[in-house]
């Protein structure tokens, strides 16, 4: 200690306490500062390199040690302020306040009450500090300084109707996220910003801010500590925060610190809640009357105890050093500090097998650096106890090998993987760098650091690029910014995947000639891109139109009655009475093209149809032989049942008993043939005309593809097959089985039985017994052979068979019976006349 003066500048955000240290410490020969965060001290190094160089400045935090030679100014993170620091001229502390917090308090208060500078020493804080200052440093010269602008509450505000220049704070990952991809979808974007993030990505994140690429930004409380903004407005995302413990409502004190952003210098600035947020982030959060005006007019509860904890405890044994860090205060306006991660980490290895070996203050004092390691991965105490044990196997032997320090640095060297991901990998090389800035822990130091940090350094560019990526939409931002509402002005192309671009970013995609505005865009967006896509479709779908109708269209497909290219309907397809070709007609995409191109495209598509309907060429000459007068009403009406039936037609329906016998030459001509049961077209019982009719939507029956010659039989056959057992046959080959049968019959002569081979029908696939069922639809019986006499050798008789029509049908045939009229009635009178006539 020395009578070095002390002062204390007390007072609210934006009343230039960190300038005015920063000014103090430029004006000595020498001098350390202390911050919260490594952020701010990354941001105060850069400022005071800028006035006294490179050499003369260090940058001393945890993970990361800048140390020139002979470096006369320091600006450290309070944790890694060194004890050499009270050597130098000036020290500062900033944000003192923080002794009070429950994790961090006891290093501040240990800062507080110790680190002095050789000719000054400063302690920067809020006003609510001041009874701490006066009851642990008497001596202390207290100054208040005011704020530089005015601080006034809104109220709530809606993402759509916040400020531009606004940060939103929240106080989870979750919450900022969520609000990030709100900001996203419905601004343009925002930049993100939260104290796990490393120096590079936070700044590389804020200059998106700064530099107007963005208006908003996303931040967790880290932005209340000193970070210095281009804030016009504060919307806090919530009021509750996770201290540790518990859920709790914020201090009007700790609210004023964050609401301070707002406005800097001269300029005023606002304050208010994010409205309407609902969802993963709870009801709106709302201020008091009591914290508006506290937070207006900077009036804060005092603070009345600050968290400490022994700075100097003794390494004789593992239980002596706990004692020792558990030994309460003797000041009353000091509070024995929670116990930290790394006390509870010291505590749990303590009782390990481990702990055994831990003799001696050397090695106590060494297990104790172990498990002050900090939790940078936030796993909770026992994940993090046990890193730290495997930590203490290679450090109690001396030094940790490079070879395995660069192998876990090199494990950690992949960018791959999303935000959440890249995350955690910075978080474990936040570890390793840690592990190596301490100078009796790792071989090749120097280089495993330097290694860490590059790998640090690659981890978030690689989270500013999935950050950006995610969270701002630079198509918004050129829509809304560079052309304001007249988006049609926009340079747009078609890319070789079909994607709409506008300056490389995605207005949509094109598939077919149907365009699709892309689902991520917001209803505000939704019009400007449509608007810039009327303009430019008709000449890009042209193009693509002219494009397409000048090749063979070998990509087209016929399916469900309906012409596609690429899954996209081109031309539904109409049946037209009387023709099989159907009517086109395009879809509305096609019928939107220009005229020229609209026509060229029909005309091909035309073309292309008349090729692939080829297969119906049976089909089609019935069409032609209905409509000629000389067929006759019979044949026409035959005709119409073969069409309508799609190729074929029972005898029962066809009305064929009225189809005079001169005609069957002129039908077989045109591919017609009369079987026993059916009257079909054989060519169209072919896979083509089948697979082409069922693609045009004009057969609805079940297809079978391959028309193969028997299938398992069906509740509902495919088109162009008859019912056998079991089994189903194509209508065609059941033919070819009758008129087999009918030849055997007629060789017989005179005899009623006759002989069948069925190797026919059973090579085509069919079972015997099924072989039978469907004969006996034609009128065959078999007559089963009586077996041999007993004891009687050689083949068994062979089956006889027999033909015996339906007599339903020969009574059909003939012509109904009708009874005589009853003798002297009217109608035996009408009888005699018309035999007279």
């Amino acid at each position: 200690m020395n009578d070095a003066p002390i002062k204390a500048v007390l007072g609210p955000t934006n009343t230039g306490k960190t300038h005015l240290a920063i000014e103090r410490l430029c004006a000595h020969s020498s001098g350390a500062m202390g911050f919260p965060l490594r952020l701010l001290a990354r941001e105060v190094y850069d400022r005071v390199v800028a006035i006294k160089g490179e050499k003369d400045v260090a940058l001393i935090t945890g993970e990361q040690r800048i140390e020139p030679p002979g470096a006369r100014y320091l600006c450290c993170t309070v944790e890694a302020m060194p004890r050499s620091a009270n050597e130098r001229a000036f020290v500062a502390l900033d944000e003192a306040q923080l002794a009070a917090d429950r994790e961090r308090g006891h290093v501040f208060t240990d800062r507080l009450l110790n680190a002095r500078g050789r000719d000054e020493t400063m302690l920067l804080g809020a006003a609510t500090l001041e009874p701490m200052v006066r009851s642990l440093i008497p001596r202390a010269e207290i100054s208040e300084r005011p704020r530089f602008s005015t601080l006034t509450h809104i109220g709530p505000r809606k993402l759509s109707r916040l400020p531009p220049r606004s940060a939103i704070v929240a106080f989870s990952a979750e919450q900022v996220y969520a609000v990030a991809e709100m900001l996203r979808r419905f601004r343009g974007g925002a930049a993100v910003v939260m104290g796990a993030l490393s120096p590079e990505t936070r700044n590389k994140q804020v200059e998106l801010y700064q530099n107007g690429e963005v208006d908003y930004i996303v931040a967790t409380d880290a932005i209340g500590m000193g970070l210095n903004l281009d804030v016009n407005h504060v919307a806090f995302a919530g009021l509750t925060k996770f201290d540790g413990v518990r859920m709790r409502r914020l201090q009007p004190a700790e609210m004023a610190q964050i609401a301070g952003r707002a406005g800097r210098h001269q300029r005023d600035g606002t304050f208010g809640t994010l409205a309407g947020a609902g969802g993963k982030m709870g009801p709106s959060p709302e201020f008091t009357e009591e914290e508006i005006y506290a937070i207006e007019e900077h009036r804060f509860a005092p603070i009345t105890k600050l968290f400490w904890r022994n700075p100097e405890p003794r390494f004789d044994s593992l239980g002596t050093l706990i004692a020792d860090l558990e030994r309460p205060p003797e000041h009353e306006a000091l509070r024995l500090a929670p116990e930290a991660i790394d006390l509870a980490t010291l505590k749990r290895l303590a009782e390990e097998p481990l702990a055994r070996d831990v003799r001696g203050a050397g090695a106590v004092r060494r297990f104790w650096e172990a498990c002050s390691l900090p939790d940078f991965r936030a796993r909770g105490p026992d994940v993090h106890a046990r890193f730290v044990a495997r930590l203490w196997q290679d450090l109690r032997q001396g030094y940790i090998g490079a070879d395995f320090v660069a192998a876990r640095i090199s494990e950690l060297d992949n960018t791959s993987g999303d935000i959440d991901t890249l995350q955690g990998r910075i978080a474990a090389i936040r570890s390793w760098a840690y592990i190596c800035q301490r100078p009796d822990w790792v071989l090749a130091r120097d280089e495993m650091a330097s290694r860490a940090r590059g790998v640090e350094a690659k981890l978030s560019d690689a989270l500013h690029a999935r950050l950006t990526e995610r969270f701002v939409n630079r198509r918004t931002a050129i829509l809304m910014k560079s052309l304001g509402q007249d988006a049609s002005m926009l340079p747009i192309t078609l890319g070789e995947d079909g994607t709409l671009l506008v300056e490389d970013e995605a207005l949509g995609k094109v598939e077919g000639f149907r365009f699709t505005v892309d689902p991520s865009a917001n209803h505000a967006d939704r019009k400007m891109l449509l608007a810039a896509a009327e303009k430019a479709l008709p000449r890009i779908l042209g193009e693509r139109a002219e494009k397409l109708a000048a090749t063979d269209l070998a990509e087209l497909e016929l399916s469900r009655g309906a012409i596609r290219w690429n899954g996209q309907v081109l031309a539904k397809l109409a049946e037209r009475e009387g023709q099989v070709k159907p009517a086109l007609e395009p879809s509305r995409e096609v019928a939107s093209l220009p005229d020229q191109p609209r026509k060229a495209l029909l005309g091909a598509i035309d073309g292309w149809l008349d090729k692939h309907l080829e297969p119906l060429e049976p089909l089609r000459k019935m069409h032609i032989a209905s409509a000629n007068p000389e067929a006759g009403s019979q044949a026409r009406a035959l005709l119409l049942n073969l069409i309508s039936g799609h190729g074929f037609v029972t005898r029962e329906k066809a009305g064929i008993e009225h189809l005079p016998k001169e005609m069957r030459p002129f039908l077989r001509k045109i591919g017609v043939t009369f079987g026993a049961l059916d009257i079909f077209a054989p060519l169209l019982l072919k896979p083509a005309p089948r697979q082409l009719l069922s693609a045009l939507g004009i057969d609805r029956r079940p297809l079978q593809e391959a028309m193969l010659p028997v299938i398992p039989d069906q509740k509902k056959l495919p088109a162009g097959y008859r019912h056998a057992g079991s089994q189903a046959i194509r209508l065609d080959l059941a033919e070819k089985i009758f008129r087999a049968a009918h030849e055997a019959r007629s060789k017989a002569g005179k005899s009623r039985k006759f002989r069948l081979d069925l190797a026919l029908p059973i090579s085509i696939g069919l079972e015997e017994r099924n072989v039978e069922r469907l004969l006996g639809q034609a009128g065959f019986r078999v007559l089963r052979a009586r077996p041999l006499a007993e004891g009687a050798f050689g083949p068994p008789r062979p089956d006889s068979w027999e033909w015996r029509p339906s007599r339903r049908k020969q009574q059909r045939a003939k012509p109904a019976k009708t009874s005589a009229p009853r003798e002297g009635s009217a109608f035996a009178g009408l009888a005699d006349l018309i035999k007279q006539g």
